[in-house]
């Protein structure tokens, strides 16, 4: 069995409403995170993220199954909700989000993940990354043709265009980890919007998480990166932190 830590951190940044959301349930059989950003006029984007949000926790809290089809079926739950929800207000506009979903089995020590558009999951081990979602973007698109360099995903002025969101009509391409993933005690997960990775490259990450403490330690100094790099576009700015111990550990847990 591992103590799972989590602590999360959501800002507004320099924008009129906090269009991200978050939330995570937990209990023995299983538990879930997620993190949603949304886009759309008027607040639509806001609610976008809350319906992807509300949705799979609801579903996860009645049915807590850490498997690679269930972390498909929760992100194809908020898809149908978020388009029942516009099918229901048509006048509305085109919200849309985008998802990244941890699933823990902590008895197991296994994890499964899934994850649409340009919300991160990242997986450490010994201060280390050792996985990281690819986005659904055109600009991640264009790296993966050949198109352009890495570096890119972070400075293109195109890299917010996305090639795959919950509440786009067509179908949904949903990224998934495949069987369940083993965790170990030490490992820590990252989950989060575009405001946080765009100015918190993985080599910061990994070593703000060297720097030792709590998920709540990490964040805060991991925002302090962001902070840093204020202006009047910032964007807003959502993370969730888990970090895996031995049940027997001895650990504070702290909470935003």
């Amino acid at each position: 069995m591992l103590d799972l830590q989590t602590a999360y951190i959501s800002r507004i940044g320099r924008r009129k409403r906090n269009e991200d959301a978050c939330g995570y349930w937990t209990s023995p059989q299983g538990c879930c995170w997620i993190v949603s950003d949304g886009a759309g006029g008027h607040g639509s984007g806001d609610r976008a993220a809350q319906i992807v949000v509300s949705t799979v926790l609801e579903r996860f809290s009645a049915h807590p199954e850490v498997s690679e089809a269930h972390a498909i079926g929760l992100l194809e739950a908020a898809q149908a909700a978020v388009m029942a929800e516009k099918h229901a207000n048509p006048g509305g506009d085109d919200m849309h989000a985008t998802a990244a979903l941890l699933l823990i089995d902590a008895g197991r020590r296994e994890a499964v993940w899934s994850h649409v558009g340009d919300t991160r999951i990242y997986l450490f081990r010994n201060r280390e990354l050792i996985h990281q979602t690819r986005d659904h973007s055109l600009v991640q698109s264009m790296i993966d043709a050949g198109y352009g360099d890495a570096a890119m995903i972070r400075t293109h002025p195109q890299r917010s265009l996305l090639t795959s969101a919950i509440g786009n009509a067509d179908d949904l391409a949903l990224s998934v980890s495949g069987a369940p993933v083993a965790i170990a005690p030490g490992d820590a997960f990252l989950i989060c919007s575009d405001g946080w990775w765009e100015y918190v490259d993985e080599a910061r990450m990994a070593a703000e998480l060297g720097a030792g403490g709590s998920a709540t330690d990490w964040l805060e100094r991991m925002a302090a990166v962001v902070e840093a790099h204020d202006n009047h576009h910032s964007d807003n700015y959502t993370a969730v932190a888990v970090k895996a111990y031995r049940a027997e550990d001895e650990i504070t847990v702290l909470l935003p």
